[in-house]
């Protein structure tokens, strides 16, 4: 083994050790209301888990459904682990959806409650083992959650069949008593996890920490799905299997949403990356063309940008990015796309727009960027940045150009222009090639 594989080695198994040593848990570095509110979570799981020991009579029934449901859930996992890992890493910072419910709502519905909590907990060990290994401290804190939002569902369901739980309850009240079930663990889930993201991050929009409805609809399907589970394991157990695998082969649809959002999205700001703009800037300027309607293209470039680089880091250059980027998404209107072609430098198409409201759209951006202030993280503490600018060029079909290369290279000139005017300005490119006026 060469030196180099061996102090890798060594730096792994350092990390490896402090991972197993509470004093060294990364969770104690935690600002004070986050730590608080996750040792309070976990603090209340366990009185709520204590508590339902001597609740329900635990029969040996009851241990082959736990078994096959923690099979389930690890063949389960393991055939769809390197999908998990890509929809894992892309999901940092917002609510992780997956298709666990699958397995641990059917043990909320038919299994006692010390056994579905002992099963939520072996599941999300299984995953931390095997799917991407976070810090102890967060999977421990999502499998709490689970575990209260599970309780949550328990208490849901026999309020309202009190006779049949744990179990799965027959007729229409029994659909009502299920589907109660399953919102009570799903807002408990969501509001926990939504609120330790706010809390982590409380400079990220809120919209980060609610996700999209596509990921709320996943659940969903997972909580069917685990509907579907229990009804098979109470009356067709082997027919689980066939379930297993048709779940299997559905679960690759999965990545499909996420492949195209990363092929289309810039992944330092959100934004339209410079492939898919221009590939949408094609066809409007094609509906523009077909239609006779005006179609404006700003080019924005941020003015020296490459001091707040040099200053303070890259890191601090792409919070900047990150927040100019969400005052664009605020400026433009829906139908508009605004998207980073590289570096400091952004494009933004606005469909049936006049060279007259594209101009002043150009100088509105101008101004909310020239008002921006953003904290930027360095060593010594955070720095409060409020230099921020930006030249923008203006182009209009059919006025600046008559096909989209024209255009844009109108709007190119004209940001060069605006850099060359002294910054911070707008310049709209002339018609027919006149004289550049600044503004």
């Amino acid at each position: 083994m060469s030196i180099r594989h061996r102090l890798a080695h060594r730096r792994l198994r350092r990390r490896q050790d402090a991972a197993w040593s509470p004093t060294k848990w990364a969770l104690w570095s935690l600002p004070r209301s986050v730590l608080g509110y996750v040792l309070a979570v976990e603090i209340i799981t366990a009185v709520v888990v204590a508590s339902t020991f001597d609740l329900v009579t635990i029969t040996s029934s009851d241990w082959i459904r736990l078994g096959v449901l923690a099979a389930g859930s690890a063949i389960h996992l393991e055939a769809a682990r390197d999908i998990e890992r890509l929809r894992k890493v892309g999901a940092e910072g917002i609510p992780y959806t997956n298709l666990k419910g699958m397995w641990t709502f059917a043990g909320v519905l038919i299994l006692p409650p010390p056994l579905a909590a002992a099963l939520i907990v072996s599941t999300y060990v299984h995953s931390w083992l095997r799917v991407r290994r976070v810090p102890p401290y967060r999977s421990v804190f999502t499998a709490t959650t689970v575990v209260l939002a599970g309780a949550a569902g328990a208490v849901a369901l026999a309020a309202i069949r009190p006779g049949v739980y744990p179990g799965y309850p027959g007729g229409p009240i029994g659909l009502v008593a299920v589907v109660t079930a399953g919102l009570a663990y799903w807002f408990v889930n969501f509001a926990l996890v939504a609120g330790a993201i706010m809390l982590s991050n409380p400079d990220s929009p809120g919209r980060n920490a609610i996700g999209k409805l596509s990921e709320q609809l996943i659940v969903a399907g997972s909580l069917g799905l685990g509907v579907a589970t229990a009804a098979l394991l109470l009356s067709q157990p082997w027919a689980v299997a066939v379930l297993l695998l048709t779940i299997l082969g559905l679960h690759r649809a999965l990545l499909v949403e996420q492949f195209q959002t990363a092929s289309r999205t810039d992944p330092k700001t959100g934004l339209a990356n410079a492939a898919f703009w221009h590939e949408i800037a094609r066809r409007e300027f094609a509906g523009a063309e077909r239609t006779n309607s005006r179609l404006g293209v700003l080019y924005l470039d941020l003015d020296h940008f490459k001091t707040i680089n040099d200053s303070f880091g890259h890191m601090a250059g792409d919070e900047a990015l990150k927040a100019v980027a969400a005052e664009l998404r605020q400026e433009v209107r829906d139908n508009d796309l605004v998207g980073r072609l590289g570096g400091e430098e952004f494009a933004i198409l606005l469909p049936q727009t006049s060279a007259a409201d594209t101009a002043l759209a150009a100088e509105r951006i101008r101004r909310r960027v020239a008002g921006l202030a953003v904290t930027i993280p360095t060593p010594n503490g955070p720095v409060l940045c409020e230099t921020i600018t930006c030249s923008i060029g203006a182009a209009t079909y059919p006025e600046s150009g008559t096909s989209l290369d024209e255009l844009q290279m109108a709007a190119d000139l004209a940001m060069y222009q605006a850099k060359d005017a002294g910054r911070n300005c707008v310049v709209s490119a002339p018609a027919n090639g006149g004289e550049l006026p600044a503004s």
